[in-house]
């Protein structure tokens, strides 16, 4: 029996099979059906909590502040100012009488006290109310301190998430350009939309490395703020989370002429044709041939060790709801290469694009959905009989009350996902997650 969903989300949910592909995506969250999609301050926030040695400061109300703190799981190998929290904590008297002079002497007195290499002053909704000229006292304060003090204009009610992805990239974007590129290899990179969760940033350098690819700026795992101003020297931008850094890797090539391309390190596949992109678009054949080493060493390792969860794993069925829809892409092919069928897969911030490619991909039945809600997420979940759901920590609650395994593979997780080895911790995580005897004592499985 199929779900009934409000009519107004019919338009962004789609059947495979039943029609032809249509979908809506990209437009304002239905009110009243609590999305699990976040606002644009959120989006901007997650975009730039990762750059190490910056301050982050938060002009609006603390509960802001306190939603996003230590949003994701970035690891830093140096500095760890991200991991603070700074909020202007903004109070009626501030709101009415505008919140500017508190915004001054709480960049000065952090700056003081914390040496960062730059600033991110992120607005929220009640600033863009009341008026507060961010970028004067920005501009104010740079000159002051001699660092680049970044506003970021992230009021929450202009858009959705992805919006605030825009917000981020612009603010980087005024960064880059401001550094020395002379010492840059001709085989450079950038890696655009890794946020090092758990340490995946420093795996994938370590591949790039090995085939002889010079990474010049993570952005914005483990970022640094002199590596972003230096950026625009590198010969290339691998885009991993297409949302989140997209904007900034098109800014950069209708600047600078940096080739783009789009990859994704997640899974056997998508981790080593990103690989072997990256070495076609060099034309080296050492380097190309080093990749083919790097690949086939690596695959010795893994492939036999995956072959002992996959029996355990044929046929049992997944569901996907992610952030970002490029993800999900890698997750269909990884729970394939596991012997698993995907019944269900939606993300909050998917573009037309996505869709349609997630659509090719799947099998038929399979439901593809758009900025979704507990509600239909329970449903679907139930409908298809679901034995684990991939999601972040907004989903983690809903499966488990249904009595159904869950995978974390957003912010907050701390085991490496990403790359060959991050394909095994996967599997493992399935693997037990899925064949857990708690499962046999759930009434909705006692057939």
């Amino acid at each position: 029996m199929q779900t009934t969903i409000l009519e107004q989300r019919a338009e962004q949910i789609h059947r495979k099979g039943d029609a032809p592909f249509s979908i809506s995506c990209d437009k304002e969250s239905l009110a009243g059906a609590v999305s699990q999609r976040a606002c644009v301050f959120c989006g901007s926030r997650v975009v730039l909590y990762p750059i190490a040695d910056a301050l982050h400061l938060v002009h609006g109300p603390i509960g802001c502040a306190v939603y996003t703190w230590d949003i994701r799981g970035a690891l830093s190998s140096g500095p760890e100012l991200h991991r603070l929290s700074f909020s202007t904590d903004l109070q009626e008297k501030d709101v009415i009488f505008g919140g500017e002079e508190k915004l001054y002497k709480a960049l000065v007195e952090l700056i003081d006290r914390h040496q960062p290499k730059g600033a991110f002053v992120y607005s929220t909704c009640i600033v863009g109310l009341i008026g507060d000229d961010l970028e004067a006292v920005c501009r104010k304060v740079s000159k002051e301190k001699g660092i680049p003090v970044l506003p970021v204009q992230s009021e929450g009610f202009k858009g959705n998430k992805r919006a605030g992805y825009e917000a981020a990239c612009k603010a980087m974007f005024r960064l880059v350009g401001k550094g020395d590129t002379s010492s840059i290899s001709p085989h450079s990179i950038n890696i655009l939309g890794d946020f090092n969760l758990a340490g995946e940033t420093w795996l994938i350098r370590e591949y790039f490395e090995r085939m002889g690819v010079e990474v010049v700026a993570n952005i914005t795992g483990d970022g640094r703020v002199n590596d972003i101003k230096r950026c625009h020297g590198a010969a290339l931008n691998v885009v991993q989370c297409s949302g989140a850094t997209m904007d900034l890797a098109k800014m950069m090539k209708d600047k600078y002429g940096t080739p783009v391309i789009r990859v994704s390190y997640f899974g056997i596949e998508d981790m080593s044709e990103a690989l072997y992109e990256v070495a076609r678009f060099f034309n080296d054949p050492k380097m190309l041939e080093r990749t083919k080493n790097l690949i086939r060493e690596e695959l010795a390792v893994l492939t036999p060790r995956l072959e002992k969860y996959r029996g355990a794993l044929k046929g049992k069925r997944a569901a996907i709801y992610v952030g970002g829809a490029f993800k999900a892409f890698s997750l269909v092919k990884a729970f394939r290469l596991l012997g698993m069928k995907v019944v269900m897969v939606g993300s909050q911030t998917g573009t037309k694009e996505d869709y349609e490619e997630l659509e090719e991909i799947t099998d038929d039945g399979t439901i593809i959905v758009d900025d979704s809600n507990p509600l239909e997420l329970s449903a679907f979940l139930k409908e298809k009989d679901v034995d684990i759901f991939v999601g972040g920590v907004k989903e983690r609650p809903i499966a488990y009350k249904l009595g159904v395994a869950f995978c974390d593979h957003n912010h907050e997780r701390k085991e490496i996902l990403a790359g060959y080895r991050g394909m095994l911790n996967f599997a493992k995580e399935v693997h037990a997650s899925v064949t857990s005897p708690v499962w046999r004592f759930v009434p909705r499985r006692n057939k």
